[in-house]
């Protein structure tokens, strides 16, 4: 069984924290060889003078985590490991945007004939808009490839320009941010399309909120940890410049660490501090249990998974979560995701030259959208709904936000009222924008966590969830339930409003806690296609996750660690 007590976190020795410089074991044996690493420090002078010192090429200045990006030799490496500014050495990983969409997918199942209001229809923001609640006088920054210059992302519904500002992480310049690949058009669409629709809707969820475009990813859909944390040090450098409320991010890559030891995290965590409501997508590597990715892994930010209308969006009975949509908890015990939205075959801006679009032309309607299936669509979705949120009430914090939406949500059940997936696939449930902004709920998220400690290293936490072990024939399994501090299953797994979420809460991490080995589901899982979206809930106390995820304690970062991190991994149009 899992647990977590609440002692607090001082000095940890033995993890991945403190003066610990987490690489791998060896290193290839030509010292001339030169990588690419990323050398944190408790001071950005002083790591830029250690790198430097050694002879190093800094090649990103990273701030918001007090690091560097550095290309060195082995030689130089192991120089700058015994120098005391340094902190942490990590590998500068590689990140993808997408894979393909599969051969066999049989087209754009009617592209041409989706209504590209369902997504608004769907979450209630159309009846918002005809309240005057559409974004008017919120940022929303997008870290993706960047974004086309079509009217319907570059002005706002009076023709005003209202993509403030576009930076280049890659080549770290404020130039245009020329999207080449079409990711960053399709998600940002979604959040502000201010084009009108064949029913005369705005086809975007917050079709007046502004835009910043900030490129991390290139025209093949790739990038590194540094590009994407430099483009996150930029949005928290520049958020009063542009008036920066809201950050999509529409990536997921496979944790690597503890949430709180991820370089990549960290900038994340920084951004929620600075006061940016963070919008993270869940990872399409579902169904099975803790494929949550980061930075959805980070407690702080809103995480979304995605369900599907099944291409009948005036027929909510035939709703189900997404297949792919990835599930929690995490590995800490966190509930993910916190919510889901619709991601299913969503309809998105994206110029018929880019690389998707003429790479797969049957998801192209030939003019000016592009239909695609993914937990980074159900991101957009949420960070939409967030900017309608901060126009009606914009003294409100991150975490108030995140409060609203959780609590507004509508889970998922089935007609006699028992919950049709679990927490740990639906969170709150079914992201609902006109309860949120008429919601009189003064809840307030991530209750019991603390952002500046966790981010000095001094605190950190753990999630409420547990689990049970079962062996059958020898297989073992484990049924999850959320507790309370004492250990305790809550009635309902916690889904119960008693002023506020109990999963919400956080607990400190205990010193020197590590996950045993062997945390194995054993095959066959069970998934319905038929999960019905109501207003009714119940939840029961377990739920049983399988197929094959192993932990192993201390799993450090180097550079044998070399596979792929996924942007919105291709899937089937649901």
């Amino acid at each position: 069984m899992i647990t977590i007590n609440r002692t607090r976190v001082t000095g940890i020795t033995g993890m991945l924290l403190g003066l610990l410089i987490v690489l791998a074991q060896t290193f290839s044996p030509g010292d001339s060889e030169t990588r690419s690493v990323i050398v944190q420090g408790s001071d950005l002078a002083a790591v830029k003078a250690a790198v430097q010192a050694v002879g190093g090429e800094i090649t990103h200045e990273l701030g918001i985590i007090n690091a560097v990006g550095v290309k060195l030799s082995d030689a130089t490496l192991r120089a700058l490991k015994g120098r005391e500014v340094v902190r942490r050495i990590y590998t500068d990983l590689e990140v993808e945007v997408t894979g393909k969409p599969p051969k066999d997918d049989g087209g754009s199942n009617g592209n041409n004939n989706i209504d590209s209001t369902y997504l608004g229809r769907m979450t209630g923001a159309v009846s918002l808009h005809h309240e005057g609640i559409t974004g008017d006088g919120v940022t929303i920054a997008v870290v993706d490839t960047g974004t086309w210059g079509d009217l319907g992302l570059a002005r706002d519904p009076n023709n005003n320009p209202r993509l403030l500002a576009e930076y280049d992480a890659i080549n770290d310049t404020t130039s245009v941010a020329e999207d080449g690949y079409g990711h960053g058009s399709h998600v940002t669409s979604i959040a502000v399309n201010s084009r009108l629709t064949e029913n005369g809707e705005f086809a975007g969820i917050a079709p007046d909120a502004d835009v910043v475009s900030v490129r991390a990813f290139d025209d093949l859909g790739r990038a590194t940890y540094a590009d994407v944390i430099r483009a996150l040090d930029w949005v928290v450098a520049n958020k009063a410049t542009y008036g920066i409320r809201v950050l999509n991010l529409s990536f997921s890559a496979e944790p690597r660490s503890y949430y709180w030891d991820d370089p990549m995290n960290q900038a994340v965590m920084a951004a929620w501090q600075a006061g940016i409501v963070v919008v993270a997508s869940a990872g399409n590597t579902g169904p099975d249990a803790m494929t949550i990715g980061a930075p959805g892994n980070v407690p702080y930010v809103i995480t979304v998974g995605s369900m599907t209308d099944n291409y009948t969006p005036d027929n909510q009975y035939d709703d189900f979560l997404a297949t792919f949509s990835s599930a929690g908890p995490t590995v800490e015990g966190f509930v993910k995701p916190d919510m889901v939205a619709p991601g299913g075959h969503a309809r998105g801006l994206m110029k018929s030259n880019a690389y998707l679009a003429t790479t797969y032309p049957e998801f192209h309607d030939g003019a000016k959208y592009f239909m695609m299936s993914g937990t980074s669509q159900a991101a957009a979705v949420v960070s939409g709904v967030a900017a309608l949120l901060l126009q009606d009430e914009p003294w409100l914090t991150p975490d108030e936000v995140k409060g609203r939406l959780m609590s507004s949500a509508r889970p998922a059940s089935y007609s006699g009222g028992s919950l049709a997936s679990s927490v740990l696939q639906q969170g709150a449930g079914l992201v609902n924008a006109y309860d949120a902004v008429h919601s009189n709920t003064a809840h307030v998220a991530n209750r019991g966590l603390d952002i500046d400690a966790d981010l000095a290293g001094t605190a950190h936490y753990g999630g409420p969830v547990s689990a049970w072990e079962t062996r059958t024939k020898g297989q073992v399994s484990y049924v999850y339930y959320v507790r309370d501090a004492q250990g305790n299953p809550l009635p309902n797994g916690g889904y119960e409003w008693n002023g506020g979420y109990y999963y919400t809460d956080g607990y400190l991490w205990s010193d020197g806690y590590l996950w045993s080995d062997g945390y194995l589901w054993s095959d066959g899982y069970l998934w319905s296609d038929g999960y019905l979206w109501s207003d009714g809930y119940l939840w029961s106390d377990g739920y049983l996750w399988s197929d094959g995820y192993l932990w192993s304690d201390g799993y450090l970062w180097s550079d044998t660690l070399i596979e792929s991190a996924k942007v919105n991994v291709w899937v089937p149009q649901e």
